[in-house]
């Protein structure tokens, strides 16, 4: 029959009873030979009639089973088959029939990521259980996941249930370092299976008194340092499940039943007296938790989101400063908003608004100067100096003679201290991105802050100091920098008081002023932590003043979707991934609170094919860029198909649509940010950066874009770095073979001349303008250029190591390379 009928089937039992020769080969041709090993929840009344056989029918349809596993017309779907019938009808008869295939089995079971699908697998465990051996930790693993995932069979939830050995699942590094670690300790044990229970999205008064009484034996201090290792190795597999395993680097999502342990061991950790490791371990928790894999997204955001929780909890500078930096880094929407709403609540609680709450929140990570500490370590000293966006630990003996690696005498009598100034290289570099990103956003943030105050919290703060002295600002409208151990004028005349301070921007600068503190920087050779006096500045243009309403500047791009999304994120825009579904999303927006706006860009999914222009997932590799428009920053959004279409905006019922600000009428700073956000989008994602499309993509659709944005006029980010180029060419130790002409640096090699294109690095070489792909490292760096004006600039990097290569191509060894020279 083409449609299993089960009531069929059912009578067919019926029927059999002391045929079980004929009743084994019609289960199998009827029913399991047509489901290929799945057995779904239709099954189960035929399943119980055969449980409901006498003893002497079960037997003798036991033994016809086997007699049809070893059969020659046995595939490997009938033999899975016969192990799952087996293992119901045996229930109760002597003896143990196909044991070493049902634990073969088993052990490929113990492989997968699930069984869901296969639930019926269950009655091969459960044939194990009664021969009483117990199930291997792998299987058990499975069986605890299936139950965990949606619409999951009831038999096989209630099965996994009864499976309490061992306490975690295996397969995770830290989950089996959690189980070596309590093996033989039945206090720290129970606290860890106390942890498993931790299903809800906080922990109830009951969970938590629970937990206090397992502590109190410990101790505080034994938990915590038994705990916190565990959280390092978060994130780790100790093996592979089938090929399922995500990541080039050996991660993927975390093991559900799992991740409820974690979830338990943070609110564990809440309960414990603070302490700056517990808060540092959350804090990486959070992140590691919030790292994407491919196709699935965030690893878990629920412990990422516990962990945030718990650090809210948490009193003392070392937990607040943690929130501080996550709050800089974190993009997925859920966790910003708990961690937003940990800082306003710790800001009400001390009378501050939610910006001073960040800016108080820096340690100072016991630096005693700005940049700069220099403990003592008996006769020793440790040098401990932020240069640029890194710190760097040094040493001088008792001779005060510097020495490279750590003196014997620190390793043998200061191990702690040693260890705490380690620490501290990881927590200062760390936080140093976090308030580098966090400064860069404050353009658009309309703070002032009183002079005094703004000293303390910035320019005379131990480690922020270390950015805010490398960035102009303004000091009651005066432009200052700092130099010489002074805030000083462009004519290095000192400031010392002042009233009110701003970050300087430089659109609201004349031309010649913005290049004569380029030159001040460079004179006193300071580099910036971000681009500020080389930022990009967006004015309005004449086709946006005759669009009115919109700019087409950034449109016509064709961007690679993930990428696009993720770098929209890290700058403050929230962004819905494209699929290819019949469905609609808003464009990307990146609200403007102080300035009463939304900024939108209009993009699509590119492409129709499933498979070649979508991940397996579905969501689109690519988009297309259209509009930048702004509107109130409380308007009805606008939405469009996925797939392209006419953005169209939907109000509520009987309010009016709203219309778009007149781009004339954007504050001139907010426009030029905006745009320069957009332009950082498409000048990384922009498919015309990759060298190795030259053949345009699938089927070449892609060719005509790619040449014209690979090789075409710059933009304005590529025209401040030619702008840059010019002034840093001289300097190079292959100037004489380098010069900057329109959009391209020439390089001339011995082989080749080439044009290295500034806007996306790519080249061509003589004769004929003929292409030449090299693929930059993802460290491609430009240490060989010396003094650069600011720190941040990849492609200044990518463009400058490429001019180095070439200039010496007769020493080039990679073979790809050679093979087009």
């Amino acid at each position: 029959m083409t449609v299993v009928d089960f009531q069929e089937i059912t009578e067919l039992v019926r029927q059999y009873v002391g045929e079980a020769d004929g009743l084994a080969v019609e289960l199998l041709k009827l029913g399991a030979g047509r489901n290929t090993g799945f057995w779904d929840g239709r099954w189960d009344g035929v399943f119980a009639e055969l449980r409901a056989l006498p003893s002497e029918a079960r037997t003798a349809l036991a033994d016809a089973l086997v007699g049809q596993y070893h059969s020659a017309e046995a595939g490997p779907v009938v033999r899975d088959n016969v192990l799952i019938l087996l293992g119901t009808v045996e229930h109760g008869l002597p003896g143990d029939r196909l044991q070493a295939e049902r634990l073969e089995r088993l052990d490929e079971l113990g492989q997968r990521n699930s069984a869901r699908f296969n639930g019926h697998y269950l009655f091969l465990a459960e044939a194990e259980l009664r021969a009483g051996r117990p199930l291997a930790p792998e299987v058990v693993a499975v069986f605890r996941r299936s139950a965990l995932e949606p619409y999951c069979g009831k038999l096989l939830v209630e099965f996994a249930g009864t499976l309490t050995e061992p306490v975690l699942n295996v397969g995770e590094a830290w989950a089996e370092q959690a189980l070596r670690d309590t093996l033989d300790d039945p206090g720290r044990r129970a606290l860890l299976r106390h942890a498993t229970t931790a299903t809800a999205t906080k922990p109830s008064r009951l969970w938590e008194q629970r937990a206090e009484s397992l502590i109190l034996p410990l101790g505080a201090d034994r938990v915590r340092t038994t705990l916190l290792p565990w959280l390092t190795l978060v994130g780790r597999r100790t093996f592979a499940l089938n090929g399922e395993l995500l990541g080039p680097d050996g991660h993927s999502a975390y093991d559900p039943y799992n991740a409820n342990a974690l979830r338990g061991l943070t609110w564990i950790l809440a309960l414990l007296p603070a302490h700056p490791d517990t808060a540092r371990a959350l804090g990486a928790l959070v992140e590691t938790s919030l790292r994407k894999i491919p196709g699935l997204g965030p690893r878990n955001p629920k412990v990422a989101n516990a962990a945030t929780t718990a650090l809210s909890r948490i009193d003392g500078e070392a937990a607040l400063a943690e929130l501080a930096r996550l709050a800089t880094r974190v993009t997925y929407k859920g966790t910003l908003k708990l961690l937003d709403t940990a800082l306003r609540t710790r800001a009400e609680a001390l009378g501050l608004s939610r910006e001073e709450i960040e800016e108080l929140a820096v340690p100072s990570y016991g630096l005693t100067g700005v940049g700069r500490a220099e403990p003592r370590l008996g006769e020793v000293t440790a040098v401990l100096e932020v240069r640029g966006t890194r710190v760097f630990l040094g040493w001088r003996n008792a001779a005060g003679k510097e020495v490279k690696s750590v003196p014997a005498a620190v390793k043998r009598d200061h191990a702690e201290e040693l260890k705490v100034l380690k620490t501290a290289v990881k927590d200062i570099d760390k936080m140093l991105s976090a308030q580098s990103e966090r400064l860069d956003r404050q353009f658009l943030g309309r703070r002032t802050w009183p002079y005094t105050a703004w000293r303390e919290r910035y320019l005379d703060h131990p480690l922020v100091g270390t950015l805010a002295r490398r960035l102009l600002w303004t000091v009651d409208g005066t432009t200052v920098g700092f130099a010489d151990g002074e805030l000083r004028t462009l004519t290095d005349h000192p400031v010392r008081e002042g009233s009110e301070v701003r970050l300087w921007h430089p659109v609201s600068h004349e031309s010649a002023q913005i290049v004569a503190w380029r030159d001040w920087l460079e004179r006193h050779e300071i580099t910036q932590p971000f681009k500020q006096a080389h930022r990009e500045v967006y004015l309005l243009t004449d086709a946006e003043r005759a669009t009115g309403t919109y700019s087409n500047r950034f449109a016509a791009h064709v961007l690679r979707q993930h990428q696009f999304h993720s770098l929209a994120s890290i700058r403050g825009w929230r962004n819905k991934l494209r699929l290819m579904v019949d469905d609609s999303a808003p464009p990307a927006t990146r609200a403007l609170p102080q300035w009463g706006l939304r900024a939108e860009y209009w993009i699509h999914g590119e492409g129709d094919e499933y498979g070649d222009d979508t991940t397996v997932s579905g969501s689109y590799l690519r988009l297309t860029t259209d509009q930048v428009r702004f509107y109130p920053i409380d308007a009805p959004k606008n939405e469009a198909h996925c797939d392209g279409g006419e953005y169209r905006m939907w109000p509520e019922a009987g309010a009016e649509p709203v219309e778009p600000v007149q781009i004339a009428e954007v504050p001139p700073l907010v426009l030029s940010e905006v745009l320069r956000d957009v332009d950082l989008f498409v000048g990384v994602a922009s498919i015309g950066n990759d060298p190795t499309w030259q053949d345009g993509g699938p089927e070449g659709r892609f060719e005509g874009y790619w040449r014209s944005y690979g090789f075409g006029a710059l933009g304005q980010a590529a025209e401040t770095r030619r702008t840059l180029l010019e002034r840093l060419v001289p300097r190079l130790a292959i100037a004489d073979r380098c010069t900057v002409e329109g959009r391209f640096l020439h390089v001339k090699g011995e082989r080749h001349t080439y044009k290295i294109h500034l806007g996306s690095g790519n080249i061509l070489m003589t004769p004929n303008d003929q292409y030449l792909c090299i693929v930059p490292k993802s460290d491609a760096a430009a240490s060989q250029t010396g003094y650069l004006p600011f720190e941040g600039d990849r492609m200044l990097a990518v463009i400058l190591s490429k001019a180095m290569m070439l200039a010496e191509d007769t020493r080039i060894t990679d073979p790809t390379i050679l093979s087009q020279l």
